[in-house]
């Protein structure tokens, strides 16, 4: 436990929006070399969007006698598969299709947490949103573990996170930028079409 301690003390706060202070990839990294065996076995099953299969469908991993998957771990695949599939049961109502999945409404902050998404009429609003709802559960889920294997797992999902927040920031950069170009351009065709060679007084 004391490599645990060691482990957390030299991470930064993370906040949910900023940029992330490493790569997820670094992280993992960092962390192996004060991981235990069973943990380092796990860390992998951290993943922002893991299979539909419930967790207690989880194979084990290569030598294992049997799944080894961390409460936290169980907590968070239910989550996030709670969430995905209400998705799906909530957007096909807003189209008045049927969905043929199954939804569970359990656990109902990822329920609500769908419904509220699949209501945004702005794509990129939803995902911010969603990615939210998902940082508030993992320091749920994490509890007042700041120092033990929850911490861990929950400060890489974290990352995974802020990657893709930064990702979602890029896109709106990109899309001012589209905006911003047009708008240039269109008064540019407006000028020259006004006071340009050819223009009528």
């Amino acid at each position: 436990m004391a490599a645990y301690y060691y482990l957390a003390s030299q991470l930064p706060y993370l906040v949910f929006a900023q940029e992330p202070p490493m790569s997820a990839a670094a992280f993992r990294e960092l962390a192996a070399g004060f991981l235990n065996d069973k943990d380092r076995a796990q860390i992998d099953r951290c993943v922002l969007l893991p299979p539909f299969e419930p967790p207690p469908l989880l194979p084990p991993a290569p030598g294992e006698p049997k799944a080894l998957a961390s409460d936290f771990i169980k907590g968070w695949l239910e989550w996030e598969r709670a969430l995905r599939l209400n998705l799906v049961r909530f957007r096909s109502q807003r189209l008045k299709r049927e969905s043929a999945a199954a939804a569970p409404d359990y656990p109902a902050d990822a329920v609500q947490a769908a419904k509220t998404a699949s209501s945004m009429d702005s794509p990129l609003d939803a995902e911010i949103f969603l990615d939210k709802a998902r940082w508030d559960a993992i320091e749920r889920l994490k509890g007042l573990d700041d120092v033990g294997s929850n911490m861990v797992f929950a400060y890489l999902l974290k990352l995974l996170l802020m990657e893709r927040r930064s990702s979602f920031k890029t896109e709106e950069g990109f899309m001012e930028y589209k905006t911003l170009y047009a708008s240039i351009a269109g008064s540019d065709a407006s000028i020259a079409g006004s006071d340009g060679p050819g223009a009528t007084k």
